[in-house]
């Protein structure tokens, strides 16, 4: 009620302060050259605060919205997501040197080998008006001396309903890095005793990235699918920062040849 209350009496402010500048308007011709000179000062500073709050509001509100389901999803795709890490805020944001098996959030966990974990990962907001995610997902690396270093991304059970080798998961990312590096994404498919992958190399000579897994090419028995997972590995990662913007899955029929 309290805070209906002050909504209510911030609307009565606001519709007295307008009023008070119509009538301003109205009288302004009549003025005194110093009445007059008052008003104008007054009118300048209202206007700059005006122009302040429209730039700062239009600025935020051109931004992604946390919790945005927006997705660019493929024609004829029947199945779009994008993980929660890059759709809404994390607590903590951020971890500093974490272990091997480290989870962040609830869907993806850092894997390395590295004795020394000088790793440092981040939920950092996107602020350009073109992003989708409202975040995105920083991985800075200082001296590593390891063999490997991956984020493991679980997908959800939604993807598995009525999925056939006739399937094409799509991959989209968006992927900034300090220095250049080799970027894998591995899709795994757990069915019965036995595991797929079907691994892709990201294309980073440009920041919109996109890669596909075509089940055909699997032994994948669609009756007995337990689990899928993508792992994200990050060859020679040393003295380097990966931003990953964006992240998003999508699943399609394959075109019949």
């Amino acid at each position: 009620m309290l805070e209906g209350l002050n909504h209510w009496y911030r609307r009565r402010i606001n519709r007295a302060a307008l009023r008070q500048w119509a009538r301003a308007a109205d009288v302004a011709d009549a003025l005194p050259v110093e009445d007059l000179q008052r008003l104008r000062s007054d009118a300048r500073r209202a206007r700059a605060a005006a122009e302040e709050i429209l730039h700062l509001t239009e600025a935020r509100l051109a931004l992604p919205v946390s919790g945005s389901a927006a997705i660019r999803k493929p024609v004829l795709a029947d199945w779009a997501w994008r993980p929660a890490l890059w759709s809404g805020p994390l607590f903590p944001a951020g971890l500093a040197a974490p272990a091997s098996r480290t989870p962040f959030g609830s869907e993806l966990t850092l894997f390395h080998d590295c004795p020394l974990s000088e790793i440092v990962l981040r939920q950092i907001p996107n602020h350009r008006p073109e992003d989708l995610a409202p975040y995105g997902l920083s991985i800075e690396v200082f001296a590593f001396s390891g063999s490997f270093l991956s984020l493991v991304l679980d997908l959800p059970e939604a993807l598995q309903g009525g999925l056939s080798r006739e399937h094409v998961i799509r991959l989209e990312s968006v992927v900034e890095t300090e220095m250049p590096l080799e970027v894998f994404a591995r899709l795994n498919v757990r069915h019965g005793p036995n595991t797929e992958q079907i691994v892709r190399e990201f294309d980073l000579r440009r920041t919109d990235v996109a890669v596909e897994f075509d089940l055909a090419y699997t032994e994948m028995n669609e009756k007995r699918v337990e689990r899928m997972w993508v792992d994200i590995i990050l060859d020679s990662p040393a003295y380097n920062r990966v931003h990953l913007r964006d992240i998003t899955l999508s699943r399609r029929p394959r075109a019949a040849i």
